[in-house]
């Protein structure tokens, strides 16, 4: 090898090296995005929550990529779409009556207020805050009524546990929007006493209303029969002090025939006075 061709080899060597970098750096760069993953999305109706080093930063993050510093920052996400569970739980009543309540609660978790809610309660807010306070709630407004009342109540009480549930988890990050009572359900037993109860009630009532028309009728004969009589006696006074009355009655109340005496044809009602000559 000559002076020339060592001189040529030693600058084409460095130079191959020098191109090659930027593809190790590529390289390099995507195993890092791969497995470090530095960028984090938040899909609609979720908020995102970021913990650097196991603090939690003071803001909610919206819909959309975010940026983390991988093995320095951890990202959360959480639904705060309106979710609508069914569920059914065992209470009693004001009268020691057992009853199975069937209810429906439409519920968010405050978008803007995400990261104190898993700061303060965590994931699993359900089970350690919502269910406890709404077994709780109702089992305190249904203790208030009688079982046959409460029947007859269920918008009120179900209003009463609405407003009463939406104040007490609004301080714990939770909105409620609606809350139903679909069902109420006592013992078999418990349930032909009130129907034998109402059945009673009816056929009492049914008595009542017969005996009140009873006496209302027998009131309007009275009144007729007073006024009857107050008529007769009016009569009977005008008749007696008026006699040409009399025979006007009389005429009132003759059919037209001609009576037949004993002393021959004559007619009735006809005065007859002679002139004096």
């Amino acid at each position: 090898m000559n002076r020339n061709d060592f001189t040529k080899y030693s600058y084409e060597f460095p130079a191959k090296k020098i191109m090659g970098l930027p593809i190790v750096i590529m390289g390099l760069l995507i195993c890092f995005l791969v497995l470090c993953n530095p960028f984090v999305m938040v899909g609609p109706g979720e908020r995102g929550i970021k913990i650097t080093l196991g603090h939690v930063q003071p803001e909610s993050y919206g819909e959309g990529l975010h940026t983390i510093f991988p093995f320095v920052q951890k990202f959360r996400t959480m639904d705060v779409k309106t979710q609508r569970n069914t569920l059914t739980t065992s209470v009693y009543t004001k009268d020691i009556q057992q009853a199975k309540i069937t209810y429906v609660i439409n519920y968010n978790v405050q978008p803007d207020t995400v990261n104190k809610l898993f700061q303060e309660i965590g994931m699993d807010y359900e089970s350690k805050v919502l269910s406890p306070v709404v077994e709780g709630t109702i089992k305190d407004i249904i203790g208030k009524w009688n079982a046959q009342d409460l029947i007859a109540n269920r918008e009120k009480a179900t209003g009463e546990i609405l407003m009463k549930l939406q104040a007490q988890l609004k301080d714990n990050y939770i909105n409620v929007s609606d809350f139903q009572m679909t069902g109420i359900n006592y013992s078999d037993v418990f349930e032909r006493a009130i129907e034998s109860k109402v059945t009673a009630e009816q056929e009492a009532l049914k008595a009542k209303n017969k005996t009140v028309q009873v006496q209302e009728e027998a009131k309007q004969k009275l009144i007729a029969a007073e006024a009857e009589a107050k008529s007769m006696a009016i009569r009977a006074k005008a008749l007696s002090q008026n006699k040409s009355l009399v025979q006007y009655e009389a005429v009132q109340k003759w059919d037209g025939k001609m009576p037949q005496y004993m002393m021959g044809n004559s007619v009735p009602f006809i005065n007859f006075t002679p002139q004096k000559q």
